[in-house]
């Protein structure tokens, strides 16, 4: 088809625009003095501060700070929050049953429980030892502990809400846990110690218990 005068006019105008020469310079005359960019590298720079801080004695310090306070997270662990010593002791019961919120697959894609099943973990397995919680900053708490495991012939896993697990176990020559980040006394929903979690029947029982000043 034989282009229209009119839409021929419109190709030759596109046609011209798309081979103009933009890129033609065009002198504008001096508007100002110009300089040569000049910009340090960044990895020498940091390079030549590390050094100065080698130099200094800083980079030293800022190291022995960095490891001084690694070790302190492990010996020492921040401390469960919301959690205190037992002003009046309470017992209650929890009840660990979940329910699936997806279905549950074989290796060959076969479907092993469904989506929306309720079970209870101690239906398949017993809580072998006793969870006790405690806080080892508190003195009475160490030594209710103590006693607990004496009573109990060492069927009690020890878990601290507080203090140095390290110094302990050196001390007890046992396993002893720490509650990292209170996942297990919010799970429980412990909110004083020392507390004792026990199996009764299907369901667990928690005492915070009392200790004497």
């Amino acid at each position: 088809m034989i282009p229209s005068p009119k839409h021929y006019l419109l190709l030759t105008s596109l046609v011209a625009l798309i081979t103009t020469p933009w890129a033609q310079a065009t002198d504008l005359g001096v508007i100002g003095p110009t300089y040569e960019i000049s910009e340090p590298h960044l990895l020498r720079m940091i390079e030549q501060r590390l050094r100065e801080k080698e130099r200094t004695g800083e980079l030293q310090r800022l190291e022995e700070e960095a490891k001084s306070r690694g070790v302190e997270a492990v010996t020492h662990p921040q401390p469960v929050a919301d959690i205190r010593t037992t002003q009046t002791a309470r017992t209650f019961y929890m009840d660990p049953s979940f329910t699936l919120e997806r279905n549950i697959l074989d290796a060959q894609g076969r479907l092993l429980f469904p989506a929306g099943t309720r079970k209870n973990p101690l239906e398949i397995v017993s809580l072998s030892k006793h969870l006790l919680f405690f806080d080892a900053r508190d003195p009475r708490q160490v030594d209710r502990a103590r006693e607990l495991l004496a009573s109990y012939q060492g069927r009690v896993k020890p878990i601290l809400t507080g203090g140095s697990y390290l110094d302990l176990m050196k001390s007890w020559r046992i396993p002893v846990y720490y509650d990292q980040q209170g996942w297990l006394t919010r799970r429980f929903g412990i909110h004083q110690v020392p507390a004792l979690v026990s199996q009764e029947g299907q369901r667990l029982r928690i005492d915070e218990l009392e200790i004497t000043k």
